[in-house]
């Protein structure tokens, strides 16, 4: 139960005792803007062979995939984009809860003509993932589910009762003006309370995503993702009772500081046939550090 209530808290290459860093993509991928669901997402698409899709969370954008992406596009064609209002994508005012989110994803597929694709999610990115599946689940063939909860599945309505959750409930207009140009010191928070050791997290990373934050509008459509995690909890519960569970196979994994064996516990609400697994020596930010732990779950997993 205190790896599940830690890693809720969190919502939202090298080892775990080396500096994270910016990893770039390879070259031969190229990013584009599409036009999907009366937006604009910045996508990243390289390599060859069946689709996987990755999906970034709070804090983060698509660039924290860029390790996992150079191993997968030696047989895989991967899609890297960057959620409505996130990273380099456009911020329109409305459209951020997860189900509206997850027909941003489906049209992206359409642009590329892509039936199915395999799917690998973090943190929200883990949100949009689960409405995606819920609502096209011819569409996706694996998931690879990472470190967070899903809105009104499972102690979500205890989770949020937590005091330590003030950020679900932290934006309007006064909340943004405390944060403009202090983007830095705000994710700093999330980053060191959620890693197992903050030093893992190195300057150069934290640089380069508070630059991405601190972009117009970005921290506020920041905030409307978690807004939107009432209508989410709604519109998941819908989902489920309309359609089941899931019947793709999952891999719920958990860092084993944060959300642990819970990932998977989680996702036996929604799922029907899921396998745990662990990220060793790490927080809630896996991909900054233990990222090769991270990229053979995923990649092994993939190739099953």
């Amino acid at each position: 139960m205190n790896r599940l209530l830690a890693a809720a808290f969190g919502l939202l290459v090298s080892t775990a005792a080396a500096s994270a860093h910016i990893v770039p993509f390879p070259p031969d991928f190229t990013a584009r803007s599409i036009e999907t669901n009366g937006t604009s997402l910045h996508v990243r698409v390289g390599g060859h062979g069946p689709a996987v899709i990755l999906l970034h969370g709070f804090g983060d954008s698509g660039d924290m995939w860029a390790p996992v992406a150079a191993k997968l596009m030696k047989d895989h064609t991967v899609i890297v984009p960057d959620l409505r209002g996130m990273g380099l994508s456009a911020h329109p005012d409305t459209g951020y809860t997860k189900k509206n989110q997850a027909v941003d994803i489906a049209g992206i597929l359409d642009t590329l003509k892509i039936e199915k694709a395999d799917l690998v999610t973090h943190d929200i990115g883990n949100m949009v993932g689960y409405a995606f599946v819920a609502q096209y689940r011819d569409r996706v063939t694996r998931w690879v589910v990472i470190d967070a909860p899903l809105p009104g599945i499972g102690d979500w309505d205890n989770i949020i009762r937590l005091p330590l959750l003030w950020h679900f409930n932290f934006r309007g207009p006064d909340m943004e003006r405390l944060v403009a140009g202090r983007e830095r010191i705000y994710l700093d928070r999330f980053w060191n309370e959620l890693s197992a050791d903050p030093k893992a997290i190195d300057e150069a990373t934290r640089q380069h995503y508070a630059a991405l934050y601190a972009r117009p509008h970005a921290m506020h459509d920041a905030f409307e993702q978690f807004a939107a995690f009432t209508q989410d909890a709604a519109d998941n519960r819908e989902m489920l009772a309309k359609g089941g569970k899931v019947t793709m196979p999952v891999l719920a994994v958990g860092a084993d500081k944060s959300f642990g064996t819970g990932q998977a516990d989680v996702l036996g609400h929604v799922a029907a046939n899921v396998t745990g697994g662990i990220v060793p020596s790490s927080g809630h930010w896996v991909m900054e550090e233990n990222p090769d732990a991270t990229t053979k779950l995923v990649i092994d997993f993939l190739a099953k």
